[in-house]
């Protein structure tokens, strides 16, 4: 082993350090930035030695002499810098609203390229008649289905999130039977190809009944599980990576896959858990029926009264009040409304009144959206409660101020028989005082109406929630002027 290859494997052992220091200080708002930034360094520098080991001619794994020809050169370099480009320049550029959409074409651009690389490997293998052991198909095969499921799955996400396809679940007649005609083929083929029947057509097999899986698997999951989701084709996209990492021997690879793996499929489970349904479940069909309906529309709730207030109510009630809960959900998030929360949020501070935040598990369409939203708002890390410590809390509160929040809100979860039974809530009903910041009466991902709206204690303020909150800031500030 060459002293370059020596000092190689001391950066890849350092870079899996990083990642691992990393994750952990990602656990928590006020150090998941230097997390990020760490994870980033040791990846940087992973690649920067792996490039220079290509440029020694490979490693003692890969036989010790890799050519690499000037087009390959060419190829590498161009991928580097236009992926790097175009992920820096959207990473900066995009709303935050759009944050889950850009994870989704990351997931998928992930998936697809760790699928490249077994497909290419196995293609060059074949067409140079050598001997493929299962050690090297049996990766290949896991690599090009699960990369294949991730990217096509990951492109449906990201187009029901953006609103190209329906956000309701889809589907037709017989899409259950051809999606596990779809797995069935693409196991049957991958099953041919370790058995040593290596050609191009079970190959083909292999990719077309993984990408016909994968949009099979995501058009029938409804809005309400899409975070979910998200958090589960992370978590595939983590395990193609290693997959591909097995493929050519790169142990960083390997290593940065499975602690993505590992991290996404935890998150998904205790995301699922958050929604008292199980990841089986929702991969064969959730329920929701995308964005609630808009419009101005104020109907009662299933008959109830509901009651109207402007901001010049709501903003007495939090004047005056000794603890307020803000409830954030998407509506703020579509609206954009962060800074108006996080700036009536410090002004009620400044007046010595106690205010949290309500952080569901699923509120937003991505894990951690809320968080990352307040944080952008400089909302102080240590106001974000998360949901089980701040359930108790509300019996102690005189006004909950739900923003665009819906589903993650609605009592009829504790009774049984419809959509949301038995997810756990924010037990936002149990406040002195509810208002609530919507456009309108519409449903949330559920399809359901929300109890909330009806009860005696909640005040409806009809409006946009950046405008809503706008308001009620300008209403407490001529109050306390």
């Amino acid at each position: 082993m060459s002293a370059l290859e020596i000092a190689a494997r001391l950066v890849y052992l350092g870079a899996a350090v990083c990642f691992v220091l990393g994750l952990h200080l990602m656990r928590s708002p006020a150090t998941a930035r230097r997390g990020n930034l760490l994870s980033a360094a040791g990846m940087t520098a992973a690649i920067a030695v792996t490039i220079a080991l290509l440029a020694a001619g490979g490693t003692a794994a890969e036989g010790g002499d890799v050519s690499v020809s000037g087009w390959a050169w060419v190829a590498l370099i161009s991928g580097l810098v236009v992926g790097s480009v175009a992920g820096l320049v959207s990473a900066r550029r995009v709303q935050m609203t759009a944050m889950p959409q850009l994870v989704s074409i990351f997931n998928a651009v992930g998936g697809g390229a760790a699928a490249l690389v077994g497909i290419v490997d196995f293609v060059r293998l074949s067409g140079e008649g050598a001997a493929i052991t299962a050690s090297f198909s049996i990766p290949v095969v896991l690599d090009v289905i699960i990369g294949s499921v991730t990217f096509s799955g990951s492109l449906i996400a990201a187009g029901k999130l953006q609103g190209w396809i329906s956000g309701a679940p889809i589907t037709f007649r017989g899409s259950r039977a051809l999606n596990i005609f779809s797995a069935v083929v693409a196991l049957a083929g991958g099953a041919g190809l370790v058995w040593g029947q290596g050609n191009a057509y079970l190959l083909a097999a292999v990719i077309v009944g993984a990408l016909a899986f994968g949009v099979l698997m995501v058009l029938p999951i409804g809005g309400a599980d899409m975070p979910v989701v998200i958090s589960l084709l992370n978590a595939f996209t983590g395990l193609a990576v290693a997959m591909a990492g097995f493929v050519i021997g790169n142990q960083i690879l390997i290593i940065a896959g499975a602690l993505v793996g590992a991290s996404g499929t935890i998150l998904t489970k205790l995301m699922a858990d958050a929604m008292n349904r199980s990841v089986i479940a929702i991969m064969i069909g959730g329920f929701g029926t995308g964005d609630g309906a808009g419009g101005e529309a104020v109907a009662g709730v299933a008959g109830a009264d509901v009651r109207r207030v402007d901001a010049d109510d709501v903003a007495i009630q939090l004047a005056y009040a000794t603890k307020v809960i803000i409830v954030p959900g998407y509506g703020l998030a579509a609206a954009q409304a962060q800074r108006e929360c996080g700036e009536l949020g410090a002004l009620l501070t400044e007046r010595g009144i106690t205010v949290l935040y309500a952080i569901h598990p699923v509120a937003g369409r991505m894990p951690g959206h809320m968080n990352v939203l307040l944080a952008e708002a400089d909302v102080p890390y240590t106001q974000l409660i998360e949901m089980e410590e701040i359930n108790p809390e509300f019996a102690t509160c005189d006004v909950a101020l739900v923003v665009g929040a819906n589903d993650v809100t609605n009592p009829a979860a504790r009774r049984t028989g419809n959509a949301i039974s038995g997810m756990p809530i924010l037990d936002v009903d149990k406040a002195r005082s509810v208002v609530v910041i919507k456009r309108s009466l519409g449903h949330g991902y559920a399809g359901l109406d929300n109890e909330l709206y009806g009860q005696p204690q909640t005040g409806m303020l009809f409006a946009d929630a950046k405008k809503g909150l706008a308001q009620v800031l300008a209403a407490v500030k001529t109050l306390v002027a």
